[in-house]
């Protein structure tokens, strides 16, 4: 037995010398603390130092989506004209005051947190949001953006103050609301060229309308089948597939995998039978390794999971008595060879929770309502980097990016760890 704890030693230590052994010693540290059939779950710190400062006087407004790239690049959308006037006295003429003015639609961080690109807005050949939703940068590098913007009048109506300027817009249901402007999705290169727009503003026919989309949420594309999966969304009830190559419609469904409808289901009831259709928002659409789609129906606060083709496998509630925008807001999968764990945004709590992918099963949760690092005030959208960090966004007034560091698996101890601020390091 001696010789043996000696030899395990010196492998240790051969480990730590070739600079190989500290994420296993974490890992094997987690380990030997937990107690025999505890639970293990990845555990995060906030990193308050990322993003660095922008340029130019810039700052975020609403910021509703989040991307991270093969190079581990993080792409950020949010909404310019959501800012108060008060936010952005440098735009006036003359200036009013020094700050501030609205960041570029879309801005690209390297994982230092380093603004290395940006672009976006109105353009020749195209139709930009009026309120931009949502960002991914696929498997070839393009980037989709969608919008939930209702519009009130014509574009040419409402001015300078239109497309690309938009408004604060309401996160819940559409409720009686009948003006849908954004019925499309934008696919672009990382340096701002259009390359594909599917569907037209204003010209939605519904859940079944397999030419237009109606307030899209989020995108996700297929790198098996290159098809683009689309969580459609604040207007429509309904996931719907393209060829990402061609735009050409492939198939659509709705809860259940049944065929949708725009049948007004009223107010959420957390006491009635689940709803045999979505609310509105489907709020994201991501397609995990095993090709399960999981589809977050936000006001009915759960995630359905399908099949590619749309044929129903399960679901499960997340904070079900949660009310108003409902508590499903985002998912990314950890980044483990079988994506174990599932992470889900939930907005209206201020929450990232911690899912046990296979069984659906809440794990732990992280975070709390509030402004400093490692708060929330809206967490709209999270994606995670091939290290494992997430990274959130937040939307109405909380208007940033927020980095959460991987640090290895741990034993669930409790089931809400608040702010996950960073360990004072040992003196």
């Amino acid at each position: 037995m001696k010789r043996q704890l000696c030899a395990g030693m010196g492998f240790l230590a051969l480990l730590a010398g070739l600079g190989l052994g500290s994420a296993w010693l974490d890992r094997q540290a987690a380990l030997e603390a937990a107690p025999t059939g505890a639970v293990q779950a990845p555990r995060f710190e906030v990193d308050p130092l990322w993003p660095k400062p922008l340029p130019n006087k810039w700052i975020l407004g609403q910021t509703i989506g989040v991307s991270v790239d093969a190079q581990d690049h993080v792409w950020v959308i949010h909404r310019a004209g959501s800012l108060e006037p008060g936010e952005v006295h440098a735009t006036t003429n003359p200036p009013t005051a020094q700050c501030c003015a609205p960041a570029a639609p879309i801005l690209e961080f390297d994982s230092a947190g380093t603004l290395i690109g940006h672009f976006g807005g109105p353009g020749q050949g195209y139709d930009w949001p009026d309120s931009n939703h949502g960002i991914t940068v696929d498997y070839k590098g393009n980037v989709w953006i969608g919008g939930n913007g209702r519009g009130s009048a014509p574009a040419a109506a409402r001015g300078t103050a239109a497309a690309g300027q938009n408004r604060q817009v309401e996160e819940g249901q559409t409720g009686s609301t009948q003006s849908f402007n954004d019925n499309m999705v934008l696919k672009i290169t990382q340096d701002g060229k259009f390359l594909m727009q599917i569907g037209k503003p204003r010209s939605s026919k519904g859940s079944n309308d397999i030419a237009n989309l109606r307030l899209p949420a989020k995108t996700f594309v297929d790198k098996e089948s290159n098809e683009l999966y689309v969580a459609d969304g604040y207007g429509n009830h309904r996931v719907i597939v393209f060829d990402a190559e061609t735009g050409k419609y492939k198939r659509h469904w709705g809860a259940y995998g049944n065929k949708p409808d725009d049948v007004d289901l009223g107010r959420y009831d957390p006491k009635a039978p689940p709803a045999q259709q979505f609310r509105n928002p489907v709020h994201c659409a991501d397609l995990s390794v095993d090709r399960l789609l999981y589809v977050c129906d936000r006001v009915n606060d759960r995630i359905q999971v399908f099949k590619p083709d749309g044929t129903f496998v399960k679901e499960a509630f997340f904070n079900k008595e949660t009310l108003g925008s409902g508590s499903t807001w985002d998912v990314a999968f950890s980044r483990d060879p079988k994506q174990t764990y599932l992470y889900l945004a939930d907005g209206e709590n201020d929450k990232v929770h911690v899912i046990l992918r296979d069984t659906l099963e809440l794990l732990t949760s992280f975070g709390e309502g509030g402004r400093q690092p490692g708060e929330f005030y809206g967490v709209h959208s999270l994606a995670t980097d091939s290290k494992g960090n997430i990274y959130t966004t937040e939307t109405y007034r909380g208007q940033r990016v927020q980095k959460f560091t991987y640090k290895g698996l741990a034993p669930v101890t409790k089931k809400d760890q608040g702010v996950v601020w960073p360990a004072r390091p040992r003196s």
